[in-house]
C-alpha cells in the first residue's frame, strides 16, 4: 500500500510535467503560419538502367541491339579539344569519335544553340558531335553518365541515339546566402557537378566574404584568397562555366567620383585575375544605397567605361534593392520601372518572385518583365535555408512552372544552403529542370538524385529525405508523403502498424548511413539532423505503444514509466527544435499523441 501511494504521488507529479509539455510544445502558433503545402508533382519512372541527368530532350533506345563495351575504348578527338575528358578511354576496340562545328551539327539534326549535341551508340562506334566544344562536352557528360548507369554493368549497352540541347541558356549556382561561406574545396567540387550535370554558371556571392560586401568591398584580396579565385576561375574553364564575380557595396556607396574609382579599381583587380563575368547586388540594403536612379546610373557607367572598354568581359548582371513582388513598389514610381526606363537592355536582372522564397511562375515574370522591360533572370532561394538554420532541405525540387521558354526566363540560379554537399540533391533536379523544362518530372527527378548522391545507401537516404522537406514557415514545402498518421480518437489498428513500421526502419536510418555512406563530407552535414530523425522515430514508435496501451485501458505503473521516458528533457528539447525533421507530420503526431495520452490520463 506504502508504495502505491509513492507511486500514486510520482504521478502526480509527472502529471504536472506533462501540463507544462503539452503547454510548451502548443502548435497553435506555428498553425497560424501555416501556408498551402502543394504536394509535389510527377511519378516515378522505370529507366531500364539507363540513368542520364539532365533529362535528353530526344532519346531513342533500341534494346534489341547491344554494343560490347568489354573490349576498350579508343578516342578520336577530331579538334583535339578533350586532352582530359576521355581518360576512361585508352587502345580498346570501340572507336569514340569526338567532333564540333555547326556545319557537322546541322547534318546530325543538332539544335543550333550552344550546348547542343548529338550521341550515338551504335554496333561498332560511339559518335558525339556538338553544335560547339560545349555541345561536345556536354555529350562527354552523356556519356560517361551512360557507362556509369546499372544498363552498362553487363559489358554492353542498347544502341541509343540522343539530340539534346539547352532551353534555358543561363543555368547554375549563385553562392548568395548568409552564414558560413563554402570552404574552397566545397567550391572546386561544387564546380566540378556543375560541369557533370550541364549548369553553366557559378555567381561567386558570399554575403559572409568581406572582401564581396561592406565595406571591404574597396580592398583588393589578400594573395591566398586571390590565388583561391584564380583555382576556381580555371576549375569553370574546365567545366565549361561561367564564373560570375559579384560585388555587394550598397549599403555602404557613396555616390562620389571617388568610390565609383576604388569600384572600378576592384573589378580591374578582379580582371587581372581572369573574371570576364560580373555582378552588382543592391539587395538586402538600407539607406542611400538604394536609390535606383543612382544605380542603373553606375550599371551604365560601368558597362560604358569598364565592359565596353575591355572587349571580352559579359554584359554586366544586377540584384536590385526590389527583389521580389512583396516588398516592391509596384507603381510606375517603383525603383523596378527605373530599371525599366534607364538600366541598359543588356544588363540582367535578378528577381527572387512574388516573395524572398517563392514558385516560378508566368505571372511573377508577366509582372516583372512589364516594369524592367527585359526578360528577368530568376534567383531561386532553394534550397537555402539560411533564414531557418534548423532545418536541412532534402526535398524535390517543385514549383517550377514547366511552360516557360527561353523568351520568358533569361537564366535561372540556385541560391543552396551553406551545407554544400547537402545542397547536391536540390542541385541535380536544377540542372534537370533547366535544362529540359517541358520534360521535368520532379518526383523523378529527385529519386534519380537520391541515387546518384548515394547509391551504396540509397533507400536508407530516401527515408531521411522525405522527412527532411518542410521549412514549416515561409516556403513551405510537402514531406513525409507517403506516411500516413493519425490521433487517438481516429485510431486504427492498421494505421498503428504502419506507422510502427515505419518507425522503426526510421530508428535505424543513421546506423546505416554511418556504415554505408561513401561521402563522409555529406554524412558530416547531415549527422545532426540523422541523430535527431533516429530520435524521432523512437518517439514515434513509443507513442504509439503507449497510444495502444491507453485504448486498452492499461495505464499501470509501467505505462507511466514508459510515458516518462518518452517526455524530453530540456537539454533534448533543445536538440529537437536545434534540428527539425518530419515538422509536417511526425512531430506533430508525437506531440499530439502525447498531448492526447495526457488528457486522457486526466
Amino acid at each position: 500500500m506504502k508504495n502505491r501511494i509513492l507511486i500514486s504521488g510520482a504521478v502526480a507529479a509527472l502529471m504536472s510535467c506533462i501540463g507544462a509539455f503539452a503547454q510548451e510544445t502548443d502548435l497553435s502558433a506555428q498553425q497560424s503560419e501555416i501556408q498551402t503545402v502543394n504536394p509535389v508533382p510527377g511519378h516515378k519512372i522505370d529507366h531500364k538502367g539507363l540513368i542520364i541527368n539532365p533529362t535528353p530532350h530526344e532519346m531513342r533506345v533500341d534494346w534489341t541491339g547491344s554494343l560490347n563495351i568489354g573490349e576498350g575504348f579508343r578516342i578520336v578527338d577530331r579538334k583535339n579539344a578533350f586532352p582530359d575528358g576521355l581518360s576512361f578511354a585508352g587502345k580498346g576496340r570501340i572507336r569514340i569519335t569526338v567532333d564540333f562545328g555547326s556545319g557537322k551539327a546541322a547534318r546530325h539534326g543538332v539544335k543550333p544553340v550552344s550546348g547542343a549535341y548529338f550521341l550515338e551508340a551504335g554496333p561498332k562506334e560511339i559518335t558525339i558531335i556538338g553544335y560547339d566544344g560545349t555541345g561536345a562536352f556536354y555529350g562527354i557528360q552523356t556519356l560517361k553518365q551512360i557507362l556509369e548507369s546499372p544498363a552498362a554493368r553487363s559489358g554492353s549497352l542498347p544502341y541509343i541515339v540522343i539530340r539534346d540541347y539547352p532551353d534555358m541558356r543561363s543555368r547554375g549556382i549563385v553562392e548568395g546566402f548568409y552564414g558560413t561561406p563554402w570552404s574552397h574545396q566545397t567550391r572546386l567540387s561544387m564546380i566540378d557537378f556543375c560541369g557533370k550535370y550541364k549548369l553553366n554558371t557559378y555567381i561567386y556571392g558570399p554575403k559572409d566574404d568581406p572582401y564581396h560586401s561592406c565595406p571591404g568591398w574597396r580592398q583588393p584580396y589578400p594573395e591566398k584568397e586571390a590565388e583561391n579565385l584564380v583555382q576556381l576561375i580555371e576549375a569553370c574553364r574546365r567545366n565549361r562555366v561561367d564564373f560570375v564575380w559579384a560585388i555587394h557595396p550598397g549599403q555602404d556607396i557613396k555616390w562620389n567620383e571617388e568610390d565609383y574609382a576604388l569600384l572600378v579599381k576592384k573589378f580591374g583587380l578582379m580582371y587581372d585575375l581572369g573574371v570576364r563575368h560580373f555582378a552588382v547586388f543592391f539587395d538586402d540594403i538600407s539607406g542611400e544605397g538604394t536609390d535606383a536612379a543612382k544605380q542603373t546610373g553606375l550599371l551604365n557607367r560601368l558597362t560604358e567605361d569598364f565592359v565596353n572598354a575591355k572587349g571580352d568581359v559579359a554584359p554586366l548582371m544586377v540584384c536590385p534593392t526590389d527583389y521580389n513582388k512583396y516588398w516592391s513598389d509596384p507603381s510606375e514610381n517603383g525603383s523596378l520601372f527605373t530599371y525599366g526606363r534607364t538600366l541598359f537592355p543588356q544588363i540582367a536582372v535578378f528577381w527572387t518572385g512574388d516573395a524572398i522564397c517563392s514558385d516560378l511562375t508566368p505571372s511573377t515574370l508577366d509582372f516583372i518583365g512589364q516594369r524592367i522591360r527585359r526578360p528577368a533572370y530568376f534567383w531561386w532561394n532553394y534550397p537555402v535555408t539560411d533564414y531557418a538554420m534548423q532545418y536541412i532541405l532534402q526535398g524535390p525540387v517543385y514549383g517550377l512552372d514547366t511552360t516557360l521558354t527561353a523568351d520568358d526566363v533569361s537564366g535561372f540560379v540556385s541560391n543552396p544552403m551553406e551545407h554544400g554537399e547537402a545542397s547536391k540533391l536540390a542541385l541535380y533536379s536544377v540542372a534537370d529542370y533547366t535544362w529540359n523544362i517541358g520534360g521535368y518530372n520532379p518526383l523523378d527527378s529527385w529519386e534519380r538524385a537520391l541515387s546518384a548522391a548515394m547509391p551504396e545507401a540509397a533507400e536508407a537516404y530516401r527515408r531521411f529525405a522525405i522527412h527532411s522537406c518542410d521549412t514549416e514557415t515561409r516556403y513551405r514545402r510537402d514531406e513525409s508523403w507517403e506516411t500516413r498518421t493519425f490521433t487517438l480518437d481516429t485510431w486504427t489498428d492498421d494505421a498503428a502498424e504502419a506507422l510502427e513500421r515505419e518507425c522503426m526502419a526510421i530508428e535505424q536510418v543513421p546506423s546505416i548511413l554511418e556504415e554505408k555512406c561513401a561521402n563522409r563530407k555529406l554524412l558530416a552535414e547531415l549527422r545532426p539532423w540523422l541523430a535527431e530523425l533516429g530520435k524521432l522515430g523512437t518517439r514515434c514508435r513509443k507513442a504509439i505503444e503507449l497510444g495502444r496501451l491507453c485504448r486498452e485501458g492499461r495505464m499501470d505503473d509501467g505505462f507511466w514509466k514508459l510515458y516518462s521516458e518518452n517526455v524530453m528533457s530540456e537539454e533534448e528539447r533543445a536538440a529537437y527544435e536545434a534540428h527539425k525533421c518530419g515538422t509536417l507530420k511526425l512531430q506533430p503526431f508525437y506531440e499530439k499523441m502525447m498531448s492526447d495520452i495526457q488528457k486522457v490520463a486526466r
